[in-house]
């Protein structure tokens, strides 16, 4: 499987010990492109704050792969989501969150273009899955000509009880292939 494009998002979050403490957080975003297909996500987003021993949910904001191959046929793809761990200053056992603590789900299409069929990786909460491994956020399984889609996916984010309140950082990444 050849990598066609990958994007790389720096997720910050903030665990406080109450929200008096809680601050706006953001991410900043890395992109790679390969002519033909294209992943993109929006440059910020939001996450805000969780409690030690609580969880934080939040969505990443658009992301939307565009595939202007054309004639190929068929042209289909499939987008991978992973993610690391997220960590505070320099990292330790407490203060660090395994990103097998990270739960994804795509959500539907929000918006699409062009022919084929594409299925969400997962429609629901109910399907949310762990980022401790790679997983498919979204895929076109038959079609050709050009064709995009969007989706908004959703992060949950369960917080240790024993970890030390402060800012955490750490990757969500999507590519496609």
């Amino acid at each position: 499987m050849r990598l066609l494009a990958a994007l790389l998002g720096a997720i910050l979050i903030l665990v406080t010990a109450s929200p008096a403490d809680a601050a706006p957080s953001g991410r900043t975003v890395r992109l790679a492109r390969t002519v033909g297909v294209d992943i993109a996500v929006p440059a910020t987003a939001n996450l805000g704050a969780g409690f030690v021993g609580g969880s934080l949910t939040a969505q990443l904001g658009a992301v939307e792969v565009r595939d202007s191959r054309g004639s190929v046929n068929p042209n289909t793809w499939v987008a991978t989501v992973s993610a690391t761990a997220f960590v505070a200053g320099a990292g330790g056992p407490q203060r660090t969150i395994a990103n097998g603590r990270v739960s994804y789900w795509s959500g539907q299409a929000v918006r699409s273009t062009g022919g084929g069929t594409l299925v969400p990786g997962q429609s629901t909460s109910a399907q949310a899955v762990s980022l401790g491994t790679a997983r498919e956020a979204f895929r076109k399984t038959a079609g050709n000509g050009n064709n995009a889609v969007v989706w908004v996916p959703t992060i949950r984010i369960a917080i240790p009880a024993d970890i030390v309140a402060g800012t955490y950082r750490g990757a969500i990444i999507h590519s496609v292939a």
